[in-house]
């Protein structure tokens, strides 16, 4: 186990980048810097440009000009070069891994288990580039035949998050990609080496220059250019909700195809027959994972009375023992958070709660190690009336609410403009289905707290987004339908 920060900067050094990518170019030279700091200790890792409105341009008409090449590709020889970009995935995942550590702060061997799966989504979407099947129509046309086939829909923009800056790059990337699209990434401002580093291996794997660009620097500056470039045909983005609505707002003009992944306030419903120990174990493993800072945490923790008590002993027992540090720290759960205003949010929920009559089961806080390390929190006996009942907490803060009657909780986990993912702990096969079935939400483990990869359509309902990532719908957002009618004898 590498357990040194120096391992840990080593590991990390041969992919670190302080430049950003375009048109098959590594681009340095800018008058504004933006800084890189290690969430853990704040320490300096790096500059990167930040690139100008010309430079931004100059990435879009470089993707038009690459693009008629890139997507007259057969799609094996397509798949060809996603293959050797995931395989120099493989080969360096260590060194990635690393490298978000020390941007992002998540554990080291949660930062390896970020690299497999983002590099999953590569070999997934290598192998249903062959697979992009048309349709033929049965004619109601006396003498035509009818065709549908999909075309790659053009320039697609793909705007990532800090929280996972490896997974969420490939997951849009390579769906595009394999489309036949060119794609022009804009990674976050607090974790753009990740990307960089993505970008260094798929200029070795061969993708021609121009199929895929990284951008950095102020993404308030780059975003909107994109958004409002008639060449830029799709957008798809992973952030709040708030962003989101922005996002489509600046889009309109142009009517981009724009697909959302967005806010989650999940809810996780233990109902009185549930293994008990099973759902504490996936419960924290919902709630804690990246510190909490996911969209498909664990916020809305509903235990029924009969086992509340019990449900909430030992809940608290275990995040007890949960660690928290520096990732690269032997045997540590939770990282620092990505910044103060985060720990500003964890604070004020719990102190609104608290203040409404909440109780306090495990008290955590911000550690004396330094001011982003938040020990988890655990807090019960949370009511509708309550900000962290209606808010997501984004960070390592577990709230645990009693309900009575099983015919009122779908109503109450369905009561949020959120409906990303919900999780369900009985041991009662039709109840199960059956409040699966009803809950509004895009995805649904029963008795699980994994739930993602390659292969399944990632989103949601409501105002937790738009369309679906990963799995065969996954080229859907990067494609265009085309219909043929061929007339005539």
């Amino acid at each position: 186990m590498t357990d040194t920060l120096k391992d840990i900067q080593d590991l990390a050094a041969p992919m670190l980048r302080e430049q950003a990518f375009v048109a098959g170019q590594w681009v340095s030279g800018s008058k504004d810097k933006k800084s890189v700091t290690n969430p853990a200790n704040g320490d300096l890792i790096g500059h990167v440009p930040c690139l100008t409105v010309q430079q931004v341009n100059g990435a879009v008409g470089a993707a038009k000009n690459s693009w008629p090449e890139w997507r007259a590709m057969r799609a094996d020889e397509r798949a060809s070069i996603l293959h050797c970009w995931d395989s120099l995935i493989r080969e360096n995942s260590e060194s990635l891994a690393a490298l978000m550590t020390l941007e992002q702060g998540k554990p080291i061997n949660e930062a390896k288990g970020e690299i497999e799966y983002a590099r999953s989504f590569i070999g997934w979407f290598a192998e249903e580039a062959k697979r992009q099947y048309g349709n033929v129509i049965p004619s109601h046309l006396d003498g035509s035949r009818l065709f549908v086939q999909r075309e790659p829909i053009g320039i697609v923009a793909a705007v990532t998050p800090w929280n996972f800056p490896c997974a969420m790059v490939t997951r849009k990337a390579a769906a595009a990609m394999a489309a036949g699209c060119p794609v022009i990434v804009v990674p976050s401002g607090h974790t753009p080496f990740s990307a960089t580093a993505l970008a260094l291996l798929a200029e070795r794997a061969g993708v021609p220059a121009g199929i895929f660009s990284v951008l950095t620097g102020d993404s308030r500056e780059i975003v909107p250019v994109l958004c409002r470039s008639d060449d830029v045909r799709a957008l798809s983005f992973t952030g709040s909700t708030e962003i989101g609505r922005l996002l489509i707002r600046e889009t309109a003009e142009s009517v981009k195809k724009v697909s959302l992944e967005l806010g989650g306030h999940a809810p996780f419903i233990v109902f009185e027959d549930a293994n008990l120990d099973d759902a504490v174990d996936g419960c924290i493993n919902a709630k804690f994972a990246t510190s909490g800072q996911d969209c498909l945490g664990a916020n809305r923790i509903y235990v029924h009375s009969d086992i509340y008590d019990e449900f909430a002993d030992k809940f608290s027992e275990w995040t007890a023992t949960l660690r928290v540090g520096a990732g690269w720290d032997c045997g540590v759960d939770i990282g620092p958070l990505m910044h103060a205003s985060a720990v500003e949010k964890c604070d004020s929920h719990v102190a609104d709660a608290l203040a409404k009559g909440a109780t306090l089961l495990h008290e955590g806080g911000v550690k004396e190690s330094g001011s982003l390390f938040y020990s988890p929190i655990v807090i019960g006996d949370v009511l509708e009336s309550m900000q962290i009942y209606r808010d997501e907490t984004f960070g390592p803060i577990a709230p645990l609410i009693r309900f009575d009657d099983n015919s009122e909780i779908i109503g109450m986990a369905n009561d949020t403009i959120y409906g990303l993912a919900a999780y369900i702990y009985t041991t009662d096969v039709a109840r199960g289905w059956k409040v699966a079935d009803a809950l509004e939400y895009g995805m649904v483990a029963l008795n699980t707290p994994k739930m993602t990869g390659a292969p399944i359509p990632f989103g949601g309902y409501k105002q937790s987004g738009l369309g679906r990532e990963g799995s065969q719908f996954g080229l859907d957002e990067f494609t265009e339908m085309k219909y043929f009618c061929w007339g005539g004898e």
